[in-house]
């Protein structure tokens, strides 16, 4: 009779051990898929900041002119010889397909990538510099890999821009004059 009881017990435990490893396993798959989806963005800033420095060096070579697609950073087109900015053109990590979204440039060519996921990233602060704007980002679609020429600098020699004249009818600010002896 005792062995009844027993029986039971064994299998409302073996329940228990059954519903605790089905939760244990949850919470190990919720951690991996976390730690996937960072290592994911943090191969999208790599592969996008790649571009962009693709873009930078293309620009930079030849007539300050944007690639028309991203094809000419593989292969030059302008050059007779095969001249490479970037060695292939990589896959979105984050939607895992080969098609990104175009900033276009002023003349029509490429000026910047992005993805195309519209998911929310993980990584929302301590970005580098260059790319301090994803800080306002709330999707990836709105991390924006692009280059912009840095604005020329005036020539050494070169005249500087007036100085704007008081507004009429006030006084010109006093001019301080050393105490005399």
């Amino acid at each position: 009779m005792r062995k009844r009881r027993c029986g039971g017990f064994t299998y409302l435990f073996a329940l228990f051990i059954v519903a605790f490893m089905g939760v244990g396993a949850m919470a190990i798959g919720t951690a991996w898929d976390s730690a996937a989806k960072r290592e994911r963005e943090a191969e999208l800033l790599f592969v996008g900041n790649s571009y962009r420095l693709a873009i930078q060096r293309y620009y930079l070579a030849g007539q300050r002119r944007y690639p028309a697609t991203l094809q000419d950073l593989v292969k030059d087109p302008r050059t007779p010889a095969t001249q490479r900015y970037i060695r292939r053109l990589y896959a979105d990590p984050i939607t895992n397909s080969n098609e990104w979204g175009i900033v276009k440039a002023p003349d029509g060519g490429v000026m910047g990538v992005f993805s195309k996921s519209e998911d929310a990233p993980i990584k929302t602060t301590n970005f580098k510099t260059r790319d301090r704007d994803f800080e306002r980002g709330t999707k990836y679609v709105d991390w924006k890999f692009v280059y912009t020429p840095a604005a020329p600098k005036p020539a050494a020699g070169a005249p500087t821009p007036p100085q704007a004249a008081p507004p009429q009818g006030s006084t010109p600010p006093a001019t301080l004059t050393p105490a005399a002896k």
